[in-house]
């Protein structure tokens, strides 16, 4: 069983080297990367040149927690976020990011959080 998990974790680093050999961020366009786990989503707009990230937000950071309502889903909550993160880098006046879906398929949550993003006035 132990090998089944080390073949699965490295079969997601070689998705995760292909989108990233692919997607690139600088100052005037950064990385829109996401990540989730069971519970959360985590966005982070970075530019890779520098190696900073300029803005990032999470599910369970404070500051969007008011946001949310009881009965919404992780799917919701995703598009909130993106929403949040779109606000942010507009205000830091980013207009234009790449989109980094990370080692995940363009669907679901992730799909929510681009909706989100470009809905507050981000272009990919």
């Amino acid at each position: 069983m132990p090998n089944k998990f080390k073949q699965k974790a490295a079969r997601a680093q070689r998705r995760r080297r292909r989108v990233r050999g692919r997607v690139s961020g600088t100052a005037e366009v950064p990385r829109l990367t996401v990540a989730k786990s069971l519970n959360n989503m985590y966005v982070q707009v970075i530019d890779d040149l520098k190696k900073t990230t300029l803005v990032g937000l999470g599910t369970d950071s404070k500051e969007i927690a008011a946001r949310f309502k009881d009965k919404d889903t992780k799917t919701d909550k995703a598009k909130k976020i993106g929403q949040a993160i779109a606000e942010k880098a507009v205000a830091l006046g980013l207009k234009q990011v790449v989109f980094d879906r990370n080692r995940f398929r363009y669907h679901g949550r992730i799909k929510a959080v681009a909706e989100g993003a470009r809905e507050k006035g981000l272009e990919f």
